[in-house]
């Protein structure tokens, strides 16, 4: 028994199954499929961004339940741990928010926007280790 020369699916960019950049998306009608390469990159990101909701969330969770109570402060640990808590859950929306926006951009060929969120961060992690060392330093010691 004989068989023909086996044939392979041609790989596109790389990618089995992907389209080339510029050919339109089946599940859309804005705009044409970027370079894989930039939405992996903005995919990539995404998911830093919500490694980065998960950890707070974690950490949220880990001091207003494993923290020790501070002496004479019975809200400080609820006071760092929900903060958090409520941070995770912003950074998890406005990731997957600023991502969408991001493949929009792509495929239309604007420019990407700038993002927020880093300073967002910032701003609410300084805060919360102001709070911290206000309650470390004015909690009453047993």
């Amino acid at each position: 028994m004989r068989f023909g020369p086996i044939r392979r699916r041609r790989r596109l960019g790389g990618v089995a199954g992907a389209r080339r950049s510029g050919e339109p998306r089946a599940d859309t009608d804005e705009g044409a499929e970027p370079d894989p390469r930039f939405t992996f990159a903005s995919e990539r990101t995404f998911l830093a961004w919500s490694r980065t909701a998960l950890a707070l969330v974690a950490a949220g969770l880990a001091v207003t339940q494993l923290l020790p109570p501070f002496p004479g402060v019975s809200w400080g640990r609820r006071a760092i741990g929900v903060p958090l808590i409520v941070l995770g859950a912003a950074v998890a929306v406005i990731s997957y928010v600023e991502w969408s926006r991001d493949q929009r951009a792509l495929r239309t060929g604007r420019p990407l926007h700038h993002t927020h969120l880093p300073l967002i961060l910032s701003l609410v992690i300084a805060a919360e280790c102001l709070l911290a060392a206000a309650l470390v330093i004015f909690a009453k010691g047993v």
